[in-house]
C-alpha cells in the first residue's frame, strides 16, 4: 500500500510538471483533459483494459493472483486522484520549475517501483501485461516494456490528435521519465535491495512464528 502511494505521488509530480507524463499514464491523461473524468479514473478504466488484454493473451494461464490487481487497481486510481488534490499548489510557471517537478516526481516514482519490486507481491496492471507478453512470447522482459511504453505513449499522441487536434499529454517529460524511472528503481534495489527485502522477510518470519505459537 505505501508503495503504490509513493508510485502515485510520483505519476502526480510528474503530472503537475506538464511536461507530459509517465508512458503508462499518458492514456488516461490524455483522456482526462478533455472529459469529466478524473486522471485516477481514467486510470482505473484503463487498468480494466490492461487486465482483459492480458486475458487474452494468457488464457487458461491467467492465474488466480492476477486478480489481485483489480483492488490493486482501484487504491492506485484513488491514491492518484488523492496525491493529485494534495498537490493543488504546484503550478510551475518556468520551464526549470516545470523541470525540477519532473525530476522529484521521477525520483519519487523510482523509488515507488522498487517498493513494488521489494515487496514481491501482485504488480501493477502495466508490469503485469508486459510480464504476460514476455512469457508467452519469450521477449526480454526490459526490451518488452520499453516497447509497450513507447507504444502507449504513441497511441496517447495519436489520440490526443483524434480528439484535440494536436498531441496532448506527451511531450519531452513522458522521455525522460521513461528513461529516468527505471534506472533510478535499478539503482534503489542495487543499494537498498538487499536490506529491504531482509526487513521484510524478518517480518514475514516474526508473523509466521506468531501464528504458529497461537
Amino acid at each position: 500500500m505505501v508503495g503504490l502511494f509513493v508510485n502515485s505521488l510520483g505519476i502526480s509530480f510528474i503530472t503537475k510538471a506538464n511536461l507530459g507524463t509517465s508512458p503508462i499514464s499518458s492514456i488516461p491523461y490524455t483522456l482526462s483533459l478533455g472529459f469529466p473524468l478524473s486522471l485516477g479514473m481514467f486510470t482505473m478504466i484503463f487498468s480494466v483494459l490492461l487486465m482483459v488484454i492480458q486475458l487474452i493473451i494468457l488464457r487458461k494461464r491467467f492465474s488466480k493472483e492476477l486478480w489481485l490487481q483489480l483492488p490493486i487497481s482501484v487504491l492506485f486510481s484513488a491514491f492518484i486522484d488523492l496525491t493529485m488534490a494534495m498537490l493543488f499548489f504546484i503550478n510551475p510557471q518556468t520551464y526549470g520549475m516545470q523541470m525540477v517537478s519532473l525530476l522529484v516526481g521521477c525520483v519519487i516514482l523510482g523509488f515507488g517501483v522498487f517498493m513494488e519490486m521489494a515487496a514481491n507481491v501482485v504488480m501493477l496492471p502495466g508490469e503485469c501485461t508486459v510480464r504476460a507478453i514476455s512469457s508467452t512470447w519469450n521477449t526480454d522482459f526490459g526490451k518488452t516494456k520499453i516497447a509497450v511504453d513507447v507504444t502507449m505513449a504513441v497511441s496517447a499522441a495519436v489520440l490526443g490528435i483524434a480528439l484535440y487536434w494536436e498531441i496532448a499529454g506527451v511531450r519531452e517529460g513522458s522521455l525522460i521519465s521513461a528513461l529516468l524511472v527505471g534506472f533510478l528503481a535499478r539503482t534503489f534495489n542495487r543499494k537498498i535491495g538487499e536490506p529491504v527485502q531482509g526487513l521484510l522477510r524478518d517480518r514475514v518470519e516474526e508473523r509466521a512464528s506468531a501464528d504458529c505459537e497461537c
